[in-house]
């Protein structure tokens, strides 16, 4: 019998225990120890940032950004429909409304050509969404904020290693934010970074991050007591995340490799099924460096999508289709938006399906895959 094949799979180098097991034996488990900052010393290093902050996940990483960037109720913020409701939420507990551009075909990144259409009196803030670790068109979108005087924040939660013209995702903007999700490339279980690329930003983030407390001015010596002096929460990640996370960040280079040489081995063999026009595959523009972080295909309708998906299930192969388009959810009709408004991001969702991508997919199993998409599609006989 063969055995399962999970849609993601966390690549485990071999020193996460290690570092925890010291970090216990040291019993030195309190937040932002060395585990913490060796983690934004390496990111600030390797990716050229300003100053990279550890936070609890991605979610905090960006909420903090909004908390930055002093939104106010009534102030608008622009950003794509497809993408993790994560990106709206900052916005909106902002107090702040989010106005949802369509995307592209080619990356389902923010399509820029619609932003400056999108732009009011009201308009702060523009919200790039890297999708799959191909970056948005980040010349155009700082270009239009430059005229405009928008902030620019990246959420890069799928980009970390990924880049554009030579610069890592995070890094583009005024500010960025990663994940370290277990379902992303480089993994703590749970948590993120906030990337900040503006000097103006630093003391005050460090400040939001303390709950609020200039309790790392007191920590460097620059006050003899710390004291609550600004709106904050308690968005630090716990040391033993930082341990973990360490030890993929260290193996950076060997998991974008072997995700590479999976992202690769599917463009190869599903070629003759896009050259038969029963699929479309993802794709990377030349300029783009990708941190592989996900290979999806498009099919000829929903039907097709929804049939392929449970074809796989039935032969123990775990794909998945992604986001349910923020527009068209309950939330997004609370701020008047319609399915039909963004009618490219909804058809391209309802026909997306991501393929099992991880680090030690083995080639049988990845054969296994293309052979039963193929297996599939040929019985149905569709095309695009």
């Amino acid at each position: 019998m063969q055995s399962n094949i999970p849609f993601n799979k966390p690549f485990i180098t071999g020193r996460e225990l290690d570092y925890i097991s010291g970090l216990i034996a040291e019993g030195r488990l309190s937040a932002d120890g060395y585990y913490t900052r060796r983690c934004s010393q390496l990111l600030e290093e390797r990716f050229g940032i300003l100053k990279v902050l550890m936070t609890s996940s991605c979610t905090a990483a960006l909420e903090m950004a909004v908390m930055l960037c002093e939104l106010e109720p009534g102030d608008e913020v622009i950003l794509p429909s497809f993408t993790f409701v994560s990106t709206a939420n900052a916005v909106v507990r902002a107090g702040a409304k989010p106005v949802f551009v369509d995307i592209r075909a080619d990356t389902l990144n923010i399509d820029e050509t619609l932003i400056e259409q999108s732009i009011t009196p009201r308009t702060r803030a523009l919200f790039p969404v890297h999708y799959a670790g191909v970056a948005c068109e980040m010349r155009a979108i700082n270009s239009i904020a430059e005229k405009h005087k928008l902030v620019v924040i990246e959420d890069a939660a799928q980009g970390v290693n990924a880049f554009y013209d030579g610069r890592v995702l995070g890094s583009l903007g005024q500010l960025g934010a990663f994940s370290f999700h277990d379902t992303k490339n480089y993994v703590a279980g749970e948590g993120g970074a906030l990337c900040i690329n503006s000097p103006d930003y630093i003391e005050r983030a460090e400040i939001i991050r303390e709950k609020g407390t200039n309790r790392n001015r007191f920590l460097r010596g620059e006050v003899d007591k710390y004291t609550w002096v600004d709106v904050g929460s308690s968005f630090i990640p716990p040391e033993i995340a930082c341990a973990f996370l360490l030890a993929q960040l260290e193996a950076i280079d060997e998991i974008t490799a072997r995700r590479r040489e999976v992202y690769e081995f599917y463009r190869e063999n599903l070629a003759p099924l896009e050259e038969r026009e029963l699929l479309t595959m993802s794709r990377i523009p030349a300029d783009r460096q990708s941190n592989y972080h996900i290979f999806f295909v498009l099919l000829e309708d929903p039907e097709t999508r929804d049939g392929l998906m449970a074809h796989l299930k039935q032969n123990g192969i775990s794909a998945v289709f992604h986001y349910i388009p923020l527009h068209s959810s309950e939330m997004g009709k609370r701020f008047g938006y319609e399915a039909e408004d963004l009618p490219l991001t909804e058809d391209l969702s309802a026909r997306l399906l991501r393929l099992p991508l991880f680090p030690d997919i083995t080639r049988d199993e990845q054969m296994r895959v293309v052979n039963c998409i193929a297996d599939y599609l040929g019985r149905q006989g569709h095309s695009v």
